[in-house]
């Protein structure tokens, strides 16, 4: 039996889910502003008691690898790695786009979200959830200028946007648990998917530059 434990930390609204068999079981959302450090595994553990599951029972721990928060990426693939290898699991990173656009239902989806600073992250799937466009962080109107003809916008907020989209729940971590049943591997190679640089590397210089 596969069990999957799914955690999305990348952004206020996280969630968390445990999925059986290619279903998903529960999921819920966690709105956190302040991060989610202190208080995850407190909603992980009353998750898990709730439905009568183990460290030792769960398959795969899988974490939204972002885009998102730096900070909430790195807490959730923390989280996801640390429990997998303590309890001799494998684990999966799902990008947060990848995972938006199982939601939507045309051949090429169009998922993105605010990224602040003006810009949205955003990409483009086919409907075998393979990349067509390349994940990236832009200005919204130069984005959807450059999409391929009858792709499918989704989004959390198409009010923030003034457009018509399919409208994705914040809830990512079902869909996460879901991208990850065939993509299970060692812990110790995840890795998070910032497409955009942290502000600590985009003001950092060279000594004397």
């Amino acid at each position: 039996m596969t069990r999957i434990v799914a955690i999305d930390t990348t952004s206020e609204f996280g969630s968390l889910a445990l999925a059986e068999e290619g279903r998903v079981i529960e999921e819920i959302l966690i709105h956190s502003p302040d991060g989610f450090a202190h208080s995850l595994f407190q909603h992980l553990e009353r998750l898990l008691k709730r439905h009568g599951w183990q460290y030792s029972q769960v398959t795969g721990f899988a974490a939204a690898a972002g885009p998102g928060s730096f900070t909430g990426v790195r807490v959730g693939l923390a989280a996801a790695k640390g429990l997998a290898e303590a309890s001799g699991a494998l684990a999966a990173a799902i990008s947060n786009l990848q995972a938006m656009a199982t939601y939507g239902t045309a051949p090429l989806r169009a998922p993105f979200f605010d990224a602040r600073r003006g810009e949205i992250y955003g990409a483009v799937y086919d409907d075998h959830l393979e990349l067509v466009q390349p994940e990236v962080v832009t200005k919204f109107p130069l984005w959807r200028a450059g999409l391929p003809e009858g792709a499918e916008l989704l989004t959390p907020d198409p009010a923030l946007f003034g457009v018509q989209a399919t409208v994705t729940p914040r809830a990512l971590a079902g869909a996460v648990a879901l991208l990850a049943f065939d993509r299970l591997q060692d812990p110790a190679v995840l890795d998070a998917n910032y497409v955009r640089r942290s502000d600590a590397e985009l003001h950092w210089r060279e000594p004397g530059a």
